[in-house]
This record gives C-alpha cells, structure tokens and sequence, in this order.
C-alpha cells in the first residue's frame, strides 16, 4: 500500500525557512515522479515543486524559483522541500504526491495518483 508521512510544516516569521519531509512507504522513488503542492484559501491547488529522481529532473514554479529546493534521500524514501525566503503568500497546505514515470504533466493535480494528508505552513509576523 502506498503511503506518505508529511512533516515539517509550522508557523514562521517572514523570510524564515521551513523544511518540509514526505516520508514513503509501498514503493520506490526512483520509478517515481514526486511533487509537492499547495492549496491556499480560495485559490486553487497548484504545483510548486516535482522530482525525478530517476535523472535528478526538477521543476520549480515561477513563484518560488530560487527560494525553494526538492531533494530526496532514496535509501531512506523521504522526499524534501527547503522552503527559504519564506513570504506570507506561501501560507498554505502543502502536499506531497507521487506518479509513476510518465503519466503525464507533472504540473497538474490530477496526473497524481497518491497524495499525503498535507501540512499546514503559515508565514506570518
């Protein structure tokens, strides 16, 4: 069974930093497109992040390029998101999600077929 286990979300101050993990279970990474999204309050669900780990291919959104890194430590199955430079229009529920390769565009929701329960980060003073 496919699972994720999300940690690390919180309340920080702006231009804090956050890590957020996505630990894995049911399945191996590298076979795998992992993406992280966020959901704030009345807008919709958008892509903020996705590995391959498979060729280290990586995507950002122009929102939080050079603000935000992915990575994950396949041995350990746990996929990160480094949040720095944190804004308060980053407040939001940020979930993990998995695809296998080549399911489609890594930028929508519904090309995921897993998802975790989500975590809740608030950039506010």
């Amino acid at each position: 069974e496919v699972q994720f286990v999300e940690s690390g979300g919180g309340l920080v101050q702006p231009g804090g930093s956050l890590r957020l993990s996505c630990a894995a279970s049911g399945f191996t990474l590298d076979a795998y497109a992992i993406g992280w999204f966020r959901h704030a309050r009345g807008k919709a669900r958008e892509a903020v992040s996705w590995l391959l780990s498979r060729d280290n291919n990586t995507y950002y959104s122009d929102s939080v390029r050079g603000r935000f890194t992915i990575s994950s430590d396949n041995a350990k199955r746990t996929v990160y998101l480094q949040m720095n430079s944190l804004k308060p229009e980053d407040t939001a529920v940020y979930y993990c999600a998995a695809t296998p390769y080549g399911s489609g565009n890594y930028q929508l929701p519904n090309t995921y077929n897993y998802w975790g329960q989500g975590t809740q980060v608030t950039v506010s003073s």
